[in-house]
């Protein structure tokens, strides 16, 4: 795999539609649009080239006011994997990024340290993606099936790699539940793969994309990082992220 800044796309999938927050990637928080945040997060970083991918004019017309960059895509895919892969196709047709990742565009909080965990295990194992998680000390949220919880099996200090993903409360017995983080890191190769194929049989059942890469024998590694970014789905969400941004 190739290695480095140069070697790597940071692309976040943006679209206007949403059915509980309509126009979500524009709200105001703080003065800027939450993708402008999350943009600037992802510049902080500083593990490769990032792009904002996305099938709405406005949203790319913000972003680059802002200074970043914007990518234009097809206002038809299911789902942000085949956006971020259009994008990943335009910014580098030449295949010379070998990782690409994949930061939602509703984290407007997200760490930097975080992007950069998310593709470490890329570097030191043969995982053909990988994502993070935080180990749950909220006893509600381990019955919540709106939190998706990742079982696996440690490979390393503050690693895991992934057996399944899912709403229901697992594994069974004593031990750490982990919450997932929907923050990936692929290969080029991988995703290519992934986007080529149909959704599966367990990822229609939990509603989770991810699955059908499990399903497909894609290796998933975890990395375990200290908190969840907030993700803004709803109104009370996006008032909880101007509180948490707000100027100190």
């Amino acid at each position: 795999m190739a290695e480095g800044p140069e070697h790597t796309l940071v692309i976040i999938p943006a679209r206007m539609a949403s059915a509980r927050l309509p126009g979500k990637p524009l709200a105001d928080i703080g003065g800027e649009p939450m993708v402008v945040w999350v943009a600037r997060q992802a510049a902080l970083a500083a593990v490769g080239r990032v792009a904002v991918a996305t099938d709405s004019r406005e949203i790319a017309d913000v972003v680059e006011a802002a200074g970043f960059e914007a990518v234009m895509t097809r206002d038809d895919h299911q789902s942000g994997s085949d956006r971020v892969f259009e994008a990943a196709m335009k910014m580098d047709p030449e295949a010379r990024a070998g990782v690409i990742l994949n930061v939602q565009g509703d984290i407007p909080a997200i760490e930097p340290e975080a992007i950069r965990r998310a593709a470490l295990p890329l570097l030191t194992s043969k995982a053909d993606l990988a994502t993070l998680a935080v180990e749950i000390s909220d006893e509600a949220e381990k019955i919540n099936p709106s939190i998706v919880k990742v079982i696996g099996t440690p490979i390393g200090e503050g690693l895991l790699r992934a057996l399944y993903f899912t709403r229901a409360t697992a594994p069974y017995g004593d031990g750490p539940l982990y919450h997932h983080i929907g923050l990936y890191a692929w290969r080029r190769s991988a995703l290519q793969r992934f986007v080529s194929l149909p959704p599966s049989t367990l990822e229609r059942r939990e509603s989770l994309e991810q699955l059908r890469a499990l399903e497909d024998g894609m290796r998933i590694d975890v990395a375990i990082v200290d908190s969840v970014p907030l993700g803004v789905d709803t109104p009370a969400d996006l008032e909880r992220a101007r509180k948490i941004l707000a100027p100190k």
